[in-house]
């Protein structure tokens, strides 16, 4: 029992530290339903590990209805992880999260196929996924990366980097002993890039240099078919022209008989 409640009053300082609506250890124990499913998480996965799944299982499910945050038996939790609101997250049987992770609330670390193997996300020190983010299959995520709200992650993070949108791109990466230093709500901050936003910038300055390129063409080509001053010297007047065998020149007027 000694290392569980070891494990507990680290939980607790960190979730203080880390939430600033925390106000004080009394507070986090009783009314942070993010610490009550890890600790129920805590009974569970010692009974899956000692091959009792439909009793890990129960308890999980009743974990769940108290809580709103569904953690199988079967997935592994480091030290210190903290879910924030928690409502709505779901961790899958082959899920490993490393120490200092930070989940909030509507994050799904899912699997994508049906083998029995490794299917869920394994997450190193210090990452933290925003709110509604969803982690889809075997993937890694690295140490200190941040996954922000709403993302869709279909392939490895590495360490440090910052994912978003839709599939999730890099906005930005960072060393990872920086990202330990600076925790981020939601895992982003306002003045992180938008990914999307630099490709549409992108592409917005190549249309502008194709647009300049076609005015530059079609200035030239006026230029080729307007003639200038020399050319419009040399117009023909008719002189020297040849007259076609058997038609008549040019009728001159005859002056009227008084």
């Amino acid at each position: 029992m000694a290392p569980f409640f070891k494990n507990l009053k680290e939980d607790i300082e960190n979730i203080v530290a880390k939430d600033p609506a925390a106000r004080g250890p009394w507070e986090v124990l009783f009314c942070y339903p993010g610490l009550h499913a890890v600790m129920i998480h805590h009974l569970t996965h010692w009974l899956w590990s000692h091959r009792m799944p439909f009793l890990a299982r129960f308890l999980s499910n009743l974990g769940k209805m108290l809580t709103g945050i569904e953690i199988h038996p079967g997935a592994t939790l480091g030290r210190r992880f903290f879910i924030d609101h928690g409502t709505g997250v779901v961790i899958g049987e082959t899920a490993e999260i490393g120490d200092d992770v930070t989940l909030y609330h509507g994050v799904t670390l899912g699997g994508t196929s049906l083998d029995v193997g490794k299917r869920h996300p394994t997450l190193e020190h210090g990452v933290v996924v925003g709110s509604g983010a969803q982690v889809l299959g075997p993937l890694l995520i690295g140490a200190g990366a941040r996954i922000g709200a709403n993302a869709v992650v279909l392939q490895d993070v590495p360490a440090g980097a910052t994912m978003v949108g839709i599939p999730a791109k890099m906005a930005r990466r960072e060393r990872p002993e920086t990202c330990e230093e600076q925790f981020r709500a939601y895992g982003v901050i306002g003045s992180d890039p938008d990914p999307v936003g630099q490709d549409l910038k992108g592409v917005h300055r190549q249309i502008e240099a194709l647009c300049r390129r076609v005015r530059e063409l079609e200035g030239r080509q006026d230029e080729a078919e307007t003639p200038g001053p020399a050319a419009a010297a040399k117009t023909p007047t008719g002189k020297g022209k040849k007259v076609a065998k058997g038609t008549a020149g040019p009728a001159t007027a005859k002056p009227k008989a008084e």
